[in-house]
């Protein structure tokens, strides 16, 4: 009895001898441990504001085309004035240049100018504006490509304008030359690489009579004003005359990209 109760002591000694080393450990890394998770996480969150510069990192989708779309056309028109920049250095420095074939030259291309866009124009003239309907497919039966404006329907209505005699034509303000490409992009149609939202506004500078009876004579633009008065279609459609119109010079690019044959 005496040795068991002798034993009991040693062995509860032992037990906590043995114990009390595994404790220790655990707290000490605790208290070492949380400062330096918390130390990581700070130090994350400050790498990530650093590299979003204050936005999100992971945006979501661009719910307004519109929005997006005058962004695009921001950027643009920062480029074009680049580009504009740097072509009236390059005409200041051509200036300097006197021998008889650069003025030739000049002197033609000062000629070609007016012709080719280059030189603003002002004067009466036709705007038309072409505009989604406000239908929608829940509203009518008819298909939904006849509820919206197509590339195909801004091109008649220029072509239009320059058989009825127009001096300049211009779209969403942007003068319209032999080289520029009307793009359809989903509700959007693009011009020199620039995307622009409807309404569309079509402006020539010219006889308003004569650019009126032209527009008024074109197959496709009747039938295209007749689905503007249609109560199931209802796209836009509308023409003004203007006393007093300005078509700004074209200030885009002026070189052509084309494919050469192989050899």
């Amino acid at each position: 009895m005496s040795r068991g109760t002798h034993a009991s002591p040693a062995t509860g000694g032992s037990e906590s001898s043995e114990r009390s080393p595994r404790r220790a450990p655990r707290g000490l890394a605790w208290r070492i441990g949380t400062p330096l998770v918390v130390l990581v996480c700070g130090s994350l969150f400050v790498v990530s504001n650093v590299n979003s510069e204050g936005t999100d990192l992971r945006p979501g989708r661009y719910t307004d085309l519109a929005s997006l779309v005058q962004a695009e056309s921001d950027q643009y028109e920062g480029l074009r004035r680049q580009v504009q920049d740097l072509s009236d250095q390059v005409t200041q420095l051509t200036s300097k240049v006197g021998d008889r074939q650069t003025l030739r030259a000049q002197q033609r291309v000062t000629q070609l100018k007016d012709p080719a866009g280059l030189e603003p124009v002002r004067g009466a003239g036709v705007t038309v504006t072409l505009s989604d309907s406000p239908l929608t497919d829940d509203d009518t039966e008819q298909p939904s490509k006849y509820l919206v404006v197509h590339q195909q329907d801004v091109q008649a209505v220029v072509n239009a304008m320059w058989r009825g005699g127009a001096q300049a034509v211009t779209v969403q303000g942007q003068r319209i030359v032999s080289t520029t490409g009307i793009q359809c992009q989903g509700n959007s149609i693009t011009l020199q690489g620039v995307p622009y939202p409807q309404p569309f506004v079509i402006s020539a500078v010219g006889d308003p009579t004569t650019l009126e009876g032209s527009l008024l004579d074109d197959d496709y633009v009747a039938f295209y004003r007749s689905q503007s008065q249609q109560e199931d279609v209802q796209i836009g459609w509308d023409m003004q005359a203007d006393a007093d119109l300005t078509a700004p010079a074209y200030a885009g690019l002026l070189d052509l990209s084309y494919a050469k044959p192989l050899a």
